[in-house]
């Protein structure tokens, strides 16, 4: 009989299986097409959806960027890796060759994109007059403020000469395919990697909004790049006409695959959403109360309940801990659980990194806080520093999976009753 941790982990990385690019991409390729073909694209999972496009289509001319160590082997799409979430010189660099690279196709060529979560800090091609320094203090306080990913997105969106739409126009009038991972709630296109590929009718305005509304500083140069005409393109401009942008991975497949696991189990599950949004302690909160509350309810022979939840939970930087939303998640939904019996949870991203920090995530159960209290750690002053992982660390309840070469955000399981 293996433990409610195992199984939650069992859970997670069914999730995480079914996202695999290299089990559910091929499906979504038309034959390869005659003539030049151009494979680009950027993300987490980036390299691994080459790596199975060209298991379909043997070699390909292209570029793709992604995360250090998300690497795979191409024969011929070249793989450079860079920095993730702040961007770095090797990405600004690639950026520019895969620019130039698309420039290069014509009306009778092909360009496939491969789009997943990460794409926007590993497509860097910042505004004119805007330094790559000054595009890497903006990411990190974006990252540090607790603003939504589709008003991070915005943001860099319009300092960007890649995104919202800006690598489709470059392309123009070759076609255009993006296939895209998922990993934003809603699923809406235009923010999986700031929407390269795609469209958005946001304005610089807008953005300078959001810099404003999260008390985000930035030079003169910044201010006078957002009061610039919008490079932007409208939905409805005529670069986009050739492209075709598919969603072929998102969460709810996978919290669906975790679902039929758990129900196959014996429990009685219960899909809370795979968009959810909002700081991390406080969705914690609120699902702990839901769990106690369910646990009141249950009478003897009742299934053990399931709470299954995905979407991308944000946290404020209020202390100098290392820590990310699953962590935050997992040890503010311990300190209101308080011990609470039968209650167990798992909180991760699946992209194997929560934060900044090389750790998925986090488990609990009855026994957390009795845990940190023999290491001698204070769950509450680790909450308060944003030192979720240094928590989780001391008491050897991380979840580490390495690269998982897929990104479909957050997974959240607590099981009840066990």
């Amino acid at each position: 009989m293996i433990s409610t941790e195992t199984f939650l982990r069992q859970l997670f990385d069914k999730a995480v299986e079914v996202a695999d690019p290299m089990r559910s991409l091929a499906r979504f390729l038309p034959e390869r097409p005659q003539g030049r073909v151009i494979v680009v694209g950027a993300g987490k999972a980036s390299a691994r959806m080459a790596e199975a496009v060209e298991a379909a289509w043997g070699p390909c001319e292209g570029l793709v960027i992604t995360r250090y160590g998300y690497g795979r082997p191409c024969r011929g799409i070249e793989i450079v890796e860079a920095a993730h979430p702040v961007p770095d010189e090797s990405g600004l660099a690639a950026t520019a060759r895969m620019i130039e690279l698309v420039k290069t196709a014509g009306e009778g060529d092909f360009v496939l994109a491969l789009i997943s979560g990460g794409a926007s800090a590993l497509l860097v091609a910042p505004a004119e007059g805007v330094s790559l320094a000054e595009k890497q203090a903006i990411n990190s306080a974006l990252l540090a403020s607790g603003a939504p990913i589709d008003r991070m997105n915005t943001v860099r969106k319009h300092l960007s000469r890649v995104k919202g739409g800006q690598l489709a126009a470059a392309a123009y009038p070759a076609r255009m395919l993006s296939l895209l991972i998922s990993d934003v709630p809603g699923d809406d296109p235009a923010f999986i990697g700031s929407g390269p590929t795609v469209g958005d009718a946001s304005t610089p305005a807008d953005a300078l909004a959001t810099l404003q509304r999260w008390k985000i500083e930035v030079p003169a140069i910044v201010k006078a790049a957002l009061a610039a005409p919008s490079r932007v393109l409208a939905p409805s401009d005529p670069r986009l006409s050739r492209v075709e942008n598919v969603i072929y991975a998102a969460p709810k497949q996978s919290l669906a695959a975790a679902a039929e696991l758990a129900e196959k189990a014996g429990f009685d599950v219960r899909l809370l959403g795979d968009a959810l949004e909002g700081e991390a302690r406080d969705v914690a909160t609120a699902q702990a109360q839901m769990a106690l509350d369910i646990r009141a309810s249950l009478r003897p022979g009742d299934r053990p309940v399931l709470l299954l939840s995905g979407g991308e939970l944000t946290v404020t930087r209020r202390g100098n801990g290392v820590g990310g939303p699953n962590a935050e998640f997992c040890l503010a939904l311990a300190i209101a659980l308080n011990g609470a019996e039968g209650i167990h949870a798992i909180a991760c991203d699946t992209d194997g990194v929560d934060g900044a920090a090389e750790v998925a995530g986090a488990v609990i159960g009855p026994g957390t806080l009795a845990a940190a209290q023999a290491a001698d750690i204070d769950p509450q002053a680790a909450l308060a520093a944003n030192d979720a992982h240094s928590f989780f660390a001391a008491i050897g309840a991380q979840v580490v999976t390495g690269p998982t070469l897929t990104n479909v955000n957050d997974f959240r399981a607590i099981a009840i009753g066990v």
